[in-house]
């Protein structure tokens, strides 16, 4: 019945069915089973109590440097697209430099490097103005740790948010470009009209995944003694031995964040591929 003349009988074709995939359903397990576990162990709860602080410094830490990571990448990401070659070179110089070095060696660099040169920089310009009372002085103490952590992962990211940028940028068709121009549109009118809002639907999965990733390497900054998930876990467990429950529960923490937001990017890009049919 399901042919004619062993053709297939015309018909509407059945929409496929939507599945919840088994590994999330396992991690949803996972998240029910540790939810359990805080509410109902005396242990757990306590150390949950503990560290849920961190969850603050972490995100706060994660979304401050990933502000200034895509902003001074867009920055990198239009002088790497200049017409001027010294814009450019010195872009890509940046890029190259920064992309080759870990984020925990610019961590240490800009912590116990960088700061104290900005900090000695900062007594001899305005020098004089101190002297006489206008600016206060700095000394290193001044620069908290947390703040220096934020500039470390700014710079080490914005390497690569500057690399995506310059992606979305260039896949905006070159004739839409040459029509707007045409048009007596100027170059950085022609950018913001029409390049860089075509530029921000490609860029936005792609940011969304290193957001997650920066939420990832955030834990690096309690090599700086920040005050975050992976610091408190690790001051927590050291002084009760309890290393096991712990480290279960900073994990835990980390997937929860990163989890949630890695299916919210994955809902975004569905979405814009729904929109763009």
């Amino acid at each position: 019945m399901g042919e004619v003349n062993g053709a297939p009988r015309p018909g509407r074709a059945r929409a496929p069915r939507r599945e919840i995939p088994y590994w999330l359903l396992a991690i949803i397990l996972l998240g029910v089973v540790f939810a359990w576990l805080i509410s109902a162990d005396g242990d757990y709860a306590t150390i949950f109590n503990a560290l849920r602080k961190g969850v603050v410094v972490t995100l706060w830490v994660s979304i401050v440097a990933f502000a200034f990571a895509m902003t001074l990448g867009l920055v990198v990401a239009l002088g790497r697209l200049s017409r001027h070659r010294v814009l450019r070179e010195i872009a890509t110089f940046y890029i190259e430099i920064v992309r080759g070095v870990p984020i925990l060696v610019f961590l240490f660099y800009v912590a116990f490097v960088g700061a104290p040169q900005i900090v000695a920089l900062w007594n001899w310009v305005f020098g004089g103005l101190i002297d006489a009372g206008w600016f206060p002085a700095m000394s290193v103490r001044d620069f908290d740790m947390t703040w220096r952590a934020i500039f470390a992962l700014t710079i080490s990211y914005s390497a690569f948010i500057a690399e995506i940028f310059r992606a979305g940028i260039e896949a905006v068709p070159q004739g839409q470009v040459e029509a707007a121009e045409s048009l007596g549109l100027k170059r950085w009118a022609v950018m913001r009209k029409v390049v860089l809002p075509q530029a921000v639907r490609t860029v936005l999965p792609p940011l969304g995944n290193d957001f997650v990733a920066m939420i990832k390497d955030s834990a690096l900054v309690s090599a700086l003694g920040v005050q975050d998930i992976t610091q408190l876990g690790k001051v927590y467990s050291a002084s009760t031995f309890r290393f096991f429950e712990t480290y279960n529960v900073v994990a835990y923490l980390y997937l929860v964040m990163t989890v949630s937001l890695s299916l919210l990017v994955r809902g975004l890009e569905a979405r814009m591929k729904r929109t763009d049919r």
